[in-house]
């Protein structure tokens, strides 16, 4: 079977976010410090631990798994050898991993370990190798087919973006489906910008007034990000895909999606007895809205989705900046901050903060280029 190649395949700008996720994860919180009486040549040589922890040993082979195949799968959709992919995707994926843990020494309370490494690299080998077997089964090429009737040319971009949105919904939101709130974020990083300045008192002064702590949302306001949340990934979708009974299943692919997400990350944070807390009495109608009002502009055409996508993140961004972290969402943080996903901290919060904006620079970027 001829190779159908792709030179804007999904893979590529996967593969850039997840190496970037694998570096904040590995470098959190970025405290770097000498270690007394070190030179640079022994932390080069990475030591071997005198203990093994299953569950490490699993995450560095897993966590690198995901990097090994999406790196080979972009070389070989844009015309790369088997072998020539296979090689620079672990190489490229080892340099990665024996970086990070070099890095990692001076990183308090992260430990390097050639062991850690060893098993990085054979995730990444996993991956390329599973990459190289799908590819060769043909599976890729009909994906490729398959992607080519259900959506548009030059949209890597937006598969990228909705492959990443199952994640970004893991991380616990302080509204159902309420990705975006950075305004705590952003304060933390103004309080620590001008600790040191004259007049970093009235500064903090002003950056710690009791406004900055919003009031509940009103359960409609509730209602309306939920919708909203939904809503926007079916509008990116539909920016390129063409109008028809497609886009009605891609929605109900998103209402899946959201279902099966949020419903796992409240199990792993509260088990299976509370895995369905998160649905209020006024979620399921809030969901159905968003479904309802994607289905009614299925037949909008793309350049129009892509606007409409805009004023919904838009406005999801605005509200969900209103949003309180109330108890719930307090309590989800702690579990996922210090807690038993600490390793996957940095991986479901970034990409739950930033896939609005994301989507809108994209939104922007593609409204750009439209004739």
């Amino acid at each position: 079977m001829r190779r159908i190649l792709d030179q804007h395949s999904s893979a590529r700008p996967l593969a850039l976010v997840y190496a970037a996720l694998v570096v904040y994860g590995s470098l959190y919180p970025f405290e770097f410090n000498w270690p007394p009486g070190t030179e640079l040549a022994p932390l080069l040589r990475l030591p071997w631990p005198p203990w093994w922890i299953r569950f490490d040993i699993a995450t560095n082979l897993l966590g690198y798994l995901p990097l090994g195949a999406l790196l080979c799968g972009a070389r070989l959709r844009g015309g790369g050898g088997v072998r020539a992919s296979l090689f620079w995707a672990v190489l490229a994926a080892s340099v990665l991993s024996y970086t990070l843990e070099v890095l990692q020494s001076f990183v308090p309370f992260r430990v390097p370990s050639l062991i850690d490494w060893t098993f990085n690299t054979l995730g990444a080998l996993a991956g390329a190798l599973l990459a190289a077997g799908v590819d060769a089964l043909g599976w890729v090429d009909r994906w490729q087919a398959t992607r080519e009737r259900w959506f548009l040319r030059q949209s890597a971009g937006a598969l990228a973006l909705l492959s990443l949105w199952p994640v970004a919904l893991l991380f616990p939101a302080p509204v159902p489906l309420g990705l975006g709130q950075v305004g705590e974020l952003l304060r933390e990083g103004l309080l620590w910008m001008v600790v040191d300045v004259p007049w970093a008192a009235a500064a903090q002064a002003l950056l710690e007034q009791p406004w900055t702590q919003p009031q509940r949302l009103a359960p409609l306001m509730e209602g309306v990000v939920t919708a909203l949340g939904l809503l926007a990934p079916c509008l990116v979708a539909f920016s390129v895909s063409p109008p028809g009974w497609r886009r009605v299943l891609l929605a109900g692919g998103a209402f899946v999606a959201a279902l099966g997400t949020v419903t796992l990350s409240t199990l792993l944070n509260f088990g299976p007895d509370h895995a369905l807390a998160w649905l209020t009495p006024g979620t399921l109608p809030a969901l159905a809205c968003g479904v309802l009002l994607a289905v009614l502009l299925a037949p909008a055409p793309p350049r129009l989705a892509a606007g409409l996508g805009l004023v919904a993140l838009a406005a999801l961004v605005a509200l969900v900046s209103q949003a309180p972290a109330d108890p719930y969402f307090a309590q989800s943080l702690q579990a996922w901050e210090q807690g038993r996903f600490i390793r996957f901290h940095g991986l479901a919060q970034w990409v739950g903060l930033l896939w609005p904006f994301a989507a809108i620079g994209w939104l922007l970027a593609r409204l750009g280029a439209s004739d």
